[in-house]
């Protein structure tokens, strides 16, 4: 619906610039290629200029780390249902360059988790009544927690995580939230308002049952940047990366937006290798300060940096699997896509 209301805008546009040029003749047409192609071309410098920045934070391979010096990672979620989500964001962690990941799930879900690969460390403690105690004592070894993926709306584990994100909070831990997690962001904005090492992932749906909660009104869909830079602004200028056509990203003071090139295949999965790999870029970036990211803020610059890289893993396996891509592929591509966009 989107795409054909933007055909008939850009035609009618055409339009237009077909009448105005008619009148006004030649000069006229050369004023409107060139300013079109400097639209262009800034939007393509701004997009490079953007991943110079990423490409600052990344630390270097070399021979002289110890194990966990480049990123434990702790992934919240993973339920009897959902246990492949936790799993893509925990593996996807790995994949950019995090030494440790580590899962917090249900017990149930655990077996089924561990199955999937041996480099996951799995504890099956969501759904224990010490959850939040099994949890809180892993914090002081973790850079980064991911909260969401695979969690589900049980009022037991959203009632654990909410003391485990307020644990987090007391440890200054950078956390990015995402799924069932927004859904308990939604219900109780106060768990994440002023914190300002929080990333908020939420798709189309997901924004818009954030923005009722926050603002009462689902914001104008017409002027997603503005939309974005309110929602972040209201909830204390915490980072929220809106997922989209093009993802939108502010830290309500500046707006970025990632159009890197993905694919038309939506597979559900694409979120998680997402905050999978922004737990780790967060990490990295804060790691790293505003000095080797020319002042913009450290976690806006981790939230476009795992956005273009999402987008560049779609569209490599779009290219070799097409309509039959799923986010197994493109977890595949993790390695080579980030050669390609931060190595290269």
């Amino acid at each position: 619906m989107a795409s054909r209301a933007s055909a008939v805008a850009g035609a009618a546009v055409v339009a237009v610039l077909s009448a105005a040029l008619a009148l006004y003749g030649p000069p006229l047409d050369a004023v409107l290629k060139r300013a079109f192609s400097l639209r262009e071309a800034h939007s393509v410098k701004d997009m490079e200029n953007t991943l110079q920045l990423v490409r600052n934070v990344v630390p270097p391979l070399t021979t002289k780390k110890h194990k966990g010096q480049d990123g434990r990672i702790g992934v919240v979620g993973g339920c009897r249902e959902y246990t492949g989500a936790p799993y893509f964001a925990a593996i996807s962690a790995l994949k950019v360059g995090a030494d440790l990941s580590h899962v917090f799930c249900t017990q149930e879900a655990a077996p089924v988790i561990k199955s999937y690969s041996p480099e996951l460390i799995v504890h099956p403690v969501l759904d224990s009544p010490d959850a939040v105690h099994d949890v809180e004592k892993w914090l002081p070894r973790l850079h980064a927690l991911v909260i969401g993926p695979g969690l589900g709306r049980d009022e037991v584990l959203l009632g654990n995580v909410k003391g485990i994100l307020e644990a987090s909070k007391a440890r200054g831990v950078p956390v990015v939230i995402d799924a069932d997690g927004l859904w308990l962001v939604a219900q109780q904005p106060a768990l994440v308002q002023g914190y300002r090492k929080v990333v908020l992932t939420p798709n189309h749906v997901e924004f818009s049952r954030l923005a009722e909660a926050v603002l009462g009104d689902p914001l104008d869909g017409g002027d997603r940047r503005g939309a974005v830079l309110r929602l972040s602004q209201a909830l204390g200028n915490v980072t929220v990366v809106q997922k989209g056509e093009q993802d939108v990203i502010s830290d309500g003071e500046q707006v970025l937006a990632c159009s890197q090139e993905g694919s038309g295949r939506r597979c559900g999965g694409q979120g998680d290798l997402l905050s999978g790999s922004l737990g780790v870029l967060a990490h990295w970036a804060l790691r790293a300060g505003p000095e080797k990211t020319s002042g913009c803020s450290p976690l806006l610059v981790a939230a476009f940096g795992a956005c273009a890289l999402t987008r560049q893993c779609s569209h490599q396996a779009f290219q070799k699997h097409g309509r039959a891509t799923t986010t197994s592929d493109m977890i595949a591509e993790v390695g080579p896509a980030f050669r390609r966009l931060f190595e290269t």
